[in-house]
């Protein structure tokens, strides 16, 4: 046996149960993308054509090329539901488990709170919140670890975009505090 056909496998002590129960199938999330997607060609589609899909006498509209691309996408999700319920493979196929599902959330849910965070607080607090969250509870790190990495990080970036590039960053009141 040559080096090329060992295989290494991890196993990887946080992975999800197997026999995890389902939460939704592979159907029903095509079906409701689908829909989603449907109902925002339809609303671009509209708006579009109310600031005008036609051609005149100077060339398109400004409503024109956009219109088109709203029926492009209106057409794939009529294809994306018509293949969703004529697929009988999809039906029994499980798109996400119970297990699964909790550690998407486990991500979501910080990641959406620090979007909510950054209106409040701005970027390099709920950053510094995110990083050092994220570092000790779903990684497991020593907590003066996860605080210092997360300083580290939040102050390279305030260095960076603040200071270095001048960009304009959503601001909390800790730097109004700073003067920034």
């Amino acid at each position: 046996m040559s080096n090329t056909d060992i295989e290494i496998v991890v196993d990887d002590p946080t992975a999800p149960e197997v026999d995890s129960p389902a939460v939704t199938s592979v159907r029903i999330v095509d079906v409701v993308v689908s829909l989603l997607l449907l109902a925002l060609a339809l609303t671009l589609g509209w708006d579009n054509w109310r600031t005008g899909a036609a051609w005149d006498s100077t060339g398109p509209q400004p409503g024109y090329f956009p219109f088109y691309l709203s029926v492009i996408l209106g057409a794939a999700s009529l294809y994306g539901l018509a293949t969703a319920f004529f697929s009988r493979k999809e039906a029994a196929e499980t798109f996400v488990t119970r297990a699964q599902l909790r550690r998407v959330m486990a991500v979501f849910v910080p990641t959406a709170l620090f979007c909510l965070a950054t209106q409040f607080l701005g970027l390099y607090v709920a950053s510094f919140l995110l990083i050092s969250a994220f570092m000790r509870l779903v990684g497991k790190i020593a907590l003066w670890k996860s605080l210092l990495t997360a300083f580290v990080f939040t102050a390279v970036m305030f260095v960076t975009f603040d200071i270095a590039f001048d960009v304009i960053m959503p601001k909390g009141p800790l730097e109004a505090v700073l003067g920034r």
